[in-house]
């Protein structure tokens, strides 16, 4: 199903996604609306995974907490359920990844506590509105992010690298893009650098750690902005007994509107 064929309300694409007649990246997906990354954990580790949020709000920009056991994000999305709206997830042990699934009912268990944080897909129809051309939108493609060599203030066991996420800018619009993105604190704000992708340990801009590749026209320039995979990376250095994220790219949509993030 495309993007142009689906419903444009929260509620109704996420049932869609309940039903698993919707399991693809959502960039583009429902526009105007905020869209979180995921991570969930156990009750014993999710104060130290708290602590890592707020101590790095760029890459991990807290949405909602929802209690141990429960499934309803009853702040941004009331009768949504976090255990089916997503359409993938990864599912990491002991720093391993060991599954991708497309529901989490049979892993369910009452000492989970689920996180939702910003996601920069948020922004992207503010971009879009000014003028901006996204490649991932205009194919359907999923953004493209890298592992970097930017540390995280560790928090009681969660350390690791700040994953970003990559669009090509046309130089012209780089302030631009600036500018419409820092309005977004809560989706991870301005970008964390502009140029060079060696300055962050990125070797090959053509081969992305998490996504597809974006190719680049005359007169772009890379602009990388924090994202919210990095709890994926930390998963891999910190080895939790679990962790469940979304799949990269494959976000939770509430519904809360855009400019419910947008700073004045």
């Amino acid at each position: 199903m495309s993007t142009q064929t689906l419903p444009k309300t929260p509620a109704e694409i996420r049932k869609l996604i309940r039903h698993n007649q919707f399991n693809s990246v959502t960039g583009g997906v429902a526009p105007g609306y905020v869209q979180a990354n995921l991570a969930i954990l156990p009750r014993d580790v999710a104060f130290d995974f708290l602590l890592f949020c707020q101590r790095n709000p760029r890459p991990c920009p807290l949405l909602e907490v929802i209690e141990p056991g429960q499934f309803e994000p009853k702040i941004t999305s009331p009768g949504a359920d976090i255990r089916t709206d997503i359409p993938r997830y990864r599912v990491f042990r002991d720093g391993q990844m060991v599954d991708e699934v497309t529901d989490l009912k049979d892993l369910w268990r009452e000492d989970l506590v689920s996180f939702l944080l910003g996601c920069s897909f948020t922004f992207e129809s503010a971009m879009v509105d000014a003028n901006i051309p996204l490649y991932h939108w205009e194919t359907g493609k999923n953004v493209a992010m890298w592992r970097t060599n930017i540390p995280t203030t560790p928090a009681g066991i969660f350390s690791g690298p700040m994953v970003v996420s990559m669009r090509p800018i046309h130089q012209e619009k780089v302030v631009r893009a600036v500018q419409v993105t820092s309005r977004f604190p809560g989706a991870h704000g301005a970008p964390v650098h502009i140029g060079d992708p060696q300055t962050l340990g990125i070797q090959d801009i053509n081969k992305p750690h998490y996504g597809d590749a974006a190719p680049f026209s005359e007169g772009q320039v890379p602009v990388f902005w924090a994202c919210g995979v990095t709890p994926q990376a930390v998963a891999l250095q910190s080895k939790p007994s679990l962790m469940i994220t979304h799949a990269p790219g494959h976000m939770f949509i509430t519904d809360m509107r855009d400019t419910d993030l947008a700073a004045l």
